[in-house]
C-alpha cells in the first residue's frame, strides 16, 4: 500500500514520538509499504537515529517563521563545525560540557517560542499548519495515498488529518497520548477537548500507547470501537557494531560498582532525589544520568557527590542504546498520570538488563516489570531506595544480581519495533479493506 505519514516530529529531531515514527516508518516499509512522511524542515541532523531506508520518501516543507529561522540557523552552526573540524587549528571539535539547564541564549529562544505559544495551538509547533496544510494538499495529489497516518504530537498533524479525512481518504490517528493532557495550557484545553473528540469520531483507527490512554478517550467520548493500543518498543535487530557507536570512552562503566543508568528527560513529575539520598548511605553504587538538560538541584547534588552521581549530558540514540547494554541497572521513574507510560521503559526491556523502577507500584510499568520479572519496583522513598541498594550492592558483589530475574528477549519480542509493525500492518489494510 501507499502510505502517507503527516509528523512534525520525525528525523533530525530525538523526541520519542520521532524515533516512534522513524522504527515504524522503517518496518512498514520492510513489509512492502510504499511509505512518504510529510514532516517540517528543523534543519540539521542528528547523529545516532534510526537509518531510513532509501525508499522511504521524506517530504519536508517550511517549520514556520520562528522555527524556520532556528532550522536555518542549525544547519548554519553545523556548517561552522564541519569546517572546524576539517581545520584542527580552527578548534579541537571537542564535545562541550555539560551547562546549566539554560544559558543566556537558550532562555531568550524558550521566552519568545513560549510567547509565540500564546498565539499558536497547540504550541510554537503550529505555526507549521499553513505551510503543511499547502504541502499536504499538493501530496494527496500527487502521491495519492492509500491511507493517511497522523502522528500527534503535535495537535496540528491531527488538524492535516481531518483534511485528508474530508477528502474521503481513510486515515489513522496515532494519538500516543490523549490531545487534552495535564499539562495542556488553559488557554487551548477547550479546542483540545474539541479536537480529540473529532478525532476519535472521524479517525478510522486511533491508535494510543498504552491501556489507560485507551480507557480514557472512551470515558470521554464514548465507546469507540476504533482504539488499539500501539506500544512504544525496542530495536530487536540492533547491533552496536551496525550502528557504529558504542558507549562514550568516558563513560565505561566501573565493574567493582554497581553502575546504574538513567536515560531521559528529568521532567518536574519525575523526581529522582530519593534516589539521590539512598546513594549517599551506599558509596559503592553510582548513577549515571544521560539527558540534555537536568535541574539546578542535581548539578548541585553531583557536587557533592562527584563519585557516586555522573552526569554524561546529551548523547546519541545510538550510544544511549549500547550504555543500556552495558549498564548493571536501568533506571525507570514513574509518571503521575497513568495515562502516559514513558517510552524508555521499553527500550530498557530490549536491552535485557534489570529494571528498578521508581513509583508506588500501582502504576502499569511497575506491573510491567513484575510480570516479566524484569527488576525490582520500589517506592520513591530514601529508606526504601537505600536498603534496596545495599542488597543490590551486596548481590553484585558476589555475582548474584540477576538471580530470580528473566532477561531473556524472547519474552518481550511483542515489544519489539518489528513485532509492532506487523501488528501495524495488519490494521492498516483491516482499514483499507474497511473501507473499499
Amino acid at each position: 500500500m501507499r502510505l502517507l505519514l503527516i509528523a512534525y516530529e520525525f528525523p533530525p529531531s530525538p523526541s520519542p514520538q520521532s524515533l516512534r515514527w522513524a522504527y515504524l516508518a522503517r518496518e512498514l516499509h520492510a513489509l512492502g509499504h510504499e511509505v512518504h512522511v510529510l514532516t517540517a524542515d528543523l534543519g540539521g541532523q542528528t547523529p545516532g537515529l534510526p537509518r531510513m531506508p532509501d525508499g522511504v520518501v521524506v517530504h519536508r516543507c517550511f517549520a514556520g517563521p520562528l522555527r524556520g529561522l532556528l532550522a536555518a540557523r542549525r544547519r548554519q552552526r553545523e556548517r561552522s563545525q564541519g569546517a572546524r573540524q576539517e581545520n584542527p587549528a580552527a578548534g579541537t571539535g571537542a564535545p562541550q560540557p555539560l551547562r546549566p539547564p539554560r544559558n543566556w541564549k537558550q532562555r531568550i529562544s524558550e521566552a519568545v517560542q513560549a510567547a509565540a505559544a500564546f498565539v499558536h495551538f497547540p504550541d510554537i509547533r503550529g505555526e507549521w499548519r499553513p505551510w503543511a496544510r499547502r504541502a499536504l494538499e499538493r501530496l494527496l495529489d500527487d502521491v495519492r495515498p492509500d491511507v493517511v497516518l497522523s502522528s500527534h504530537e503535535p495537535a496540528t498533524t491531527l488538524e492535516l488529518g481531518l483534511l485528508a479525512r474530508r477528502r474521503g481518504l481513510p486515515w489513522v490517528a496515532d494519538l500516543g497520548d490523549p490531545v487534552l493532557a495535564g499539562y495542556t495550557p488553559r488557554r487551548w484545553r477547550g479546542r483540545a477537548r474539541r479536537l480529540e473528540r473529532e478525532t476519535c469520531e472521524q479517525a478510522d483507527l486511533v491508535t494510543v500507547t498504552n491501556p489507560g490512554a485507551a480507557a480514557l478517550l472512551r470515558e470521554r467520548h464514548g465507546g469507540i470501537e476504533r482504539i488499539e493500543v500501539i506500544t512504544q518498543g525496542f530495536d530487536a535487530a540492533w547491533e552496536s557494531a551496525e550502528r557504529g557507536q558504542g558507549a562514550p570512552a568516558d563513560a565505561v562503566f566501573d565493574p567493582d560498582r554497581l553502575e546504574l543508568l538513567y536515560s531521559g528527560s528529568l521532567y518536574r513529575f519525575r523526581r529522582i532525589d530519593a534516589l539521590l539520598d539512598a546513594l549517599k548511605a551506599n558509596p559503592r553504587a553510582r548513577l549515571n544520568l544521560a539527558a540534555v538538560t537536568v535541574p539546578e538541584r542535581i548539578l548541585q547534588a553531583a557536587a557533592t557527590l562527584p563519585g557516586q552521581l555522573r552526569l554524561l549530558g546529551f548523547l546519541p540514540h545510538a550510544s544511549i542504546l549500547a550504555m543500556q547494554r552495558r549498564a548493571d541497572v536501568l533506571v525507570n521513574i514513574a509518571n503521575d498520570d497513568h495515562t502516559q507510560v514513558p517510552g524508555k521503559i521499553y527500550e530498557y526491556l530490549g536491552a535485557g538488563r534489570p529494571i528498578l523502577h521508581l513509583g508506588n507500584g500501582a502504576d502499569p510499568t511497575a506491573a510491567l516489570v513484575e510480570r516479566l520479572q524484569r527488576g525490582w519496583v520500589c517506592r520513591s522513598e530514601p529508606g526504601a531506595l537505600s536498603a534496596l541498594l545495599q542488597t543490590l550492592v551486596s548481590a553484585h558483589a558476589r555475582g548474584a544480581l540477576y538471580e530470580g530475574l528473566n532477561l531473556d528477549q524472547s519474552p518481550v519480542l511483542e515489544y519489539s519495533w518489528q513485532h509492532i509493525g506487523r501488528r501495524l500492518d495488519s490494521l492498516l489494510r483491516n482499514t483499507v479493506r474497511t473501507n473499499d
